[in-house]
């Protein structure tokens, strides 16, 4: 499994708990600005200036986020 910065795992953490929220809550305008702003967070977040990520490396970062939520 790759190795991923603190704050893009703590990015892609908050954008799943911020989804979360949204699909329990839907057309909340503030949830909706938190995970477009998270979004952008991640998608353009500095690791991924040398390559664009592939969909292997985007699973592998949202599974590391799912896990470290769950203490794992």
């Amino acid at each position: 499994m790759r190795s991923f910065p603190a704050d893009l795992t703590r990015a892609q953490q908050e954008w799943s708990a911020a989804y979360r929220q949204l699909a329990a809550r839907p057309g909340r305008t503030e949830l909706r600005r938190r995970l477009h702003r998270l979004s952008a967070e991640v998608f353009f977040h500095p690791y991924w200036q040398q390559r664009r990520p592939s969909p292997a490396a985007w699973w592998e970062l949202r599974a590391l986020a799912r896990s470290d939520r769950a203490g794992n």
